[in-house]
């Protein structure tokens, strides 16, 4: 067996990275950037990519890295693939750990992870390396196993050592307690609330989904969410704030589902995910927490379907 090195990228290995997504995924990898390979020489090069190779005698075997925008309290562990012919070495996640064991010394508070759920060797690898899944981001991109189906993503948080990201104490609503008092074990709690940041609301059309951005769900904000075309399917983000418990209850009078969290780009603050609509499934996932997220979306959507179905042969009578 050839022997096996894990070492950084060099710009000479630009051509090889791009043909393992080539060979790996064939066109339909989600980030297009790979199949440039100027374009993988360019994000190392300007630091948005810290990338990590496994390669052989012959050729690269697997390639993972760190993707941030510079400056950034966060990074992300992404771009991970390895050769089938190099499979079953733990070749991902030897390269991931080594990724995040330098995360701290490059300036890093937290690291994410969007794990994929076509299989199960994603979300396995992400918590043996020390990742906890936060939340779910439902029908995220189209699917690069090229399946009918958008993948739906698990998002994971790994903080660095020496670092925290707590949640703030507040009270938590009974419909996801359970599932907050987890995150609060793991990322502990502090007092005092993050100021809101003076993040812009966004609202960005993303092949069949609408992305919200907000940071405060205000009374008249909330009358216009309610005027959007109901079907459209909608992600939103909301920034984690004392008002939580009373947002679930609005947003879920307007047949939104909460997903779970997800990091923002600063240092300690949160953002609260909530889907409406979505792709009908069947999805066993790594998480026990991640599992009841996505059947509480599944069975919600599907009463909403219902309800509508309902709504339209009575108006049809």
């Amino acid at each position: 067996m050839p022997h096996l090195v894990f070492r950084p990228y060099r710009p000479s290995d630009a051509r090889a990275v791009s043909q393992l997504f080539r060979e790996v995924y064939g066109d339909h990898y989600v980030q297009p950037d790979v199949y440039l390979p100027n374009m993988i020489d360019q994000h190392n090069a300007k630091g948005r990519w810290k990338s990590m190779l496994a390669v052989d005698d012959v050729r690269v075997l697997g390639h993972a890295a760190l993707c941030h925008d510079t400056p950034a309290d966060t990074t992300e562990l992404a771009l991970s693939v390895v050769h089938p012919a190099a499979q079953g070495q733990s070749i991902a996640t030897r390269l991931g750990r080594e990724l995040l064991s330098q995360s701290g010394s490059m300036g890093f508070n937290s690291v994410s992870i969007k794990q994929v759920t076509h299989h199960p060797y994603t979300q396995r690898m992400a918590a043996s390396i020390g990742f906890h899944s936060t939340g779910l981001l439902p029908d995220y991109v189209p699917s690069p196993f090229a399946e009918p189906l958008p993948e739906t993503i698990v998002m994971g948080c790994h903080v660095v050592e020496g670092q925290t990201r707590p949640l703030p104490d507040i009270p938590w609503p009974e419909s996801c307690r359970g599932f907050m008092q987890h995150l609060c074990a793991v990322f502990g709690t502090h007092a005092d609330m993050t100021p809101l940041s003076s993040l812009p609301l966004q609202l960005k059309q993303h092949h069949k989904r609408f992305d919200m951005v907000i940071q405060r769900l205000t009374k008249r904000l909330l009358e216009q969410v309610r005027q959007l075309p109901r079907h459209w399917l909608i992600s939103a983000k909301l920034q984690l704030s004392r008002h939580f418990a009373q947002d679930v209850r609005n947003l879920a009078a307007l047949g939104f589902t909460f997903t779970g969290l997800t990091p923002t780009s600063s240092a300690q603050g949160w953002f609260a995910l909530f889907h409406r609509g979505a792709q009908s499934r069947h999805l066993d996932l790594h998480c026990p927490h991640m599992q009841r997220l996505h059947d509480d979306l599944q069975q919600n959507t599907n009463m909403q379907s219902s309800a509508e179905a309902l709504n339209r042969a009575r108006s049809a009578a």
